[in-house]
C-alpha cells in the first residue's frame, strides 16, 4: 500500500509550480526632530550596469492632492525624475503609493510579475531617493547581482532623509 502512494506523491510534487524568486526591499524613514515635518516623497527603482532604469518599484507621493498638485513636487526627487520620472504618466498602477511616515517600510516583489517581469541575469543597483518639503534630499544605492544562488541581503544606510535600506533576494 505504501508503494502505491509514492508514485502519486511524486506526480503531485511534479505538478506544483516551482517557487518564484523574490526581491524584497526594506526602507527606513528616520524620525526627525525638526520644527516643520512633512512626509517625504520616495522613489525606489532598479538600474542595470549601464545605469539604465529597468524597473520602477515604488513612488510614494501625495497623489490625492487637489488638481494633481502632488505631481509637481515629484521633480524634487532629482535623480529619479531625470532618469525615469518625467517620462511616466502618474499615477503608475502598482507602483504609486501614498507618502509614508517614519518607520520601517517593506516592499515585496515576485520575479516574473510586474514590476519585475523581465529581470535578466546581471549586475544591478537598487536606488532609493527621498525628498522632503522644508527638508533635504538623499539617494542611497545598493549594488547587487541577479540571480543569486542562495538567499542574500545587501545593505546601505542614509545619513539624513533615509535610514537603513536593504534588498533581500530569495532564489
Amino acid at each position: 500500500m505504501k508503494t502505491a502512494l509514492l508514485p502519486a506523491a511524486l506526480l503531485l510534487a511534479a505538478t506544483l509550480p516551482a517557487q518564484a524568486a523574490e526581491l524584497n526591499v526594506a526602507v527606513e524613514l528616520p524620525k526627525l526632530s525638526v520644527a516643520e515635518y512633512h512626509k517625504p516623497y520616495v522613489a525606489v527603482w532598479i538600474e542595470d550596469s549601464n545605469k539604465q532604469v529597468v524597473s520602477n518599484l515604488a513612488v510614494w507621493y501625495d497623489a490625492k492632492m487637489k488638481n494633481n498638485e502632488g505631481e509637481k513636487w515629484l521633480k524634487d526627487m532629482r535623480q529619479w525624475w531625470r532618469k525615469t520620472g518625467r517620462t511616466l504618466t502618474m499615477p503608475v498602477d502598482g507602483v504609486t503609493g501614498a507618502t509614508q511616515g517614519p518607520g520601517q517600510h517593506q516592499l515585496n516583489f515576485t520575479v516574473g510579475k510586474a514590476p519585475l517581469n523581465n529581470l535578466e541575469s546581471g549586475d544591478y543597483t537598487l536606488r532609493v531617493e527621498a525628498a522632503r518639503e522644508v527638508g533635504g534630499r538623499e539617494v542611497v544605492d545598493i549594488p547587487f547581482q541577479w540571480p543569486q544562488a542562495k538567499a542574500a541581503t545587501f545593505n546601505a544606510t542614509g545619513s539624513t532623509e533615509l535610514g537603513a535600506v536593504a534588498v533581500s533576494i530569495k532564489p
